[in-house]
């Protein structure tokens, strides 16, 4: 399904689902609200990886790329849906990145060879800086230190087409957003020039419900768990204060953010 957003049109490119143990979730307020929230989902958690193409008068841009194969069979069919929806890898222009994660990078490596022959890759300039200054990868525990090896293959495989972004523009009605936490550039995009903005926040949040009713709800995968959550907060906030519609790498659909009780709702407008 297509959307129009002022020049854009949006085709949402699904690339599979992540299942985890519930484990993963983490909480602020200690055990007894941890073990509340992995009551309500039970003993695993099935996320859904999004992945977005605009089409425009400059050309094709993707927001994020996907887990490629790596990831298992489950994931990795964002090729599938490009093709689907009759996008050939040749034809994308450039790639906005919202961060520098396998489920949104690790589509730009087919073994030793860029996937997207003729893209520029845009990338939070804070997050690349970050994971590729080898000195920093002692200070994320071990299982957090994907990112190293993402960039590191991003520098060798796309050099001389790697543009970082600063806040703010980044092309035509496409603003970079900081929303640190997840990781230290973790940023969203805000898409303008519509009838309503329409913000892509990455992986803001990765369970819809249950994090928009509480955004101090956490996973283990954010490299500052406080500042995740400071950013979650913020953007709903924003978004609804401000009417943006909304549109995330782990949740389905477009949705329009309202507040409910003491936390925030998503209520799907597509």
């Amino acid at each position: 399904m297509t959307h129009r957003f002022g020049r854009y049109e949006l085709t949402p490119l699904v690339d599979g689902v992540f299942s985890t143990s519930s484990e993963v979730l983490i909480h602020p307020a200690g055990e007894s609200a941890r073990a509340a929230a992995i009551a309500k989902v039970g003993p695993k958690i099935s996320i859904v990886v999004n992945c977005f193409a605009l089409a425009g008068e400059d050309g094709l841009t993707l927001i994020d790329a996907g887990t490629g194969p790596s990831w298992g069979e489950a994931l990795g069919h964002a090729p599938a849906a490009m093709a689907k929806a009759g996008i050939a890898p040749e034809a994308v222009k450039r790639i906005l990145l919202t961060h520098l994660h396998g489920d949104h990078a690790l589509g730009l490596f087919d073994g030793d060879k860029p996937v997207f022959a003729n893209a520029e890759i845009v990338v939070p300039a804070s997050d690349f800086a970050f994971f590729g200054d080898e000195a920093k990868r002692e200070t994320v525990p071990e299982n957090k230190r994907g990112g190293f090896a993402i960039t590191a293959t991003l520098k060798k495989l796309y050099a001389g087409r790697i543009r970082t972004a600063a806040p703010g523009e980044v092309m035509p009605d496409i603003s970079l957003i900081p929303l640190p936490g997840h990781t230290y550039g973790h940023s969203g995009y805000l898409l303008e020039g519509g009838a309503q903005p329409l913000l892509f926040w990455g992986d803001a949040l990765h369970l819809a419900g249950l994090q928009s009713a509480d955004p101090d709800l956490g996973l283990a995968y954010d490299l500052d768990s406080a500042l995740a959550i400071h950013s979650r907060r913020g953007v709903l906030e924003r978004a609804a204060n401000e009417g943006w519609l909304v549109a995330g790498s782990h949740v389905e659909g477009i949705s329009r953010v309202e507040r409910s009780g003491q936390g925030y709702r998503l209520a799907r407008t597509d």
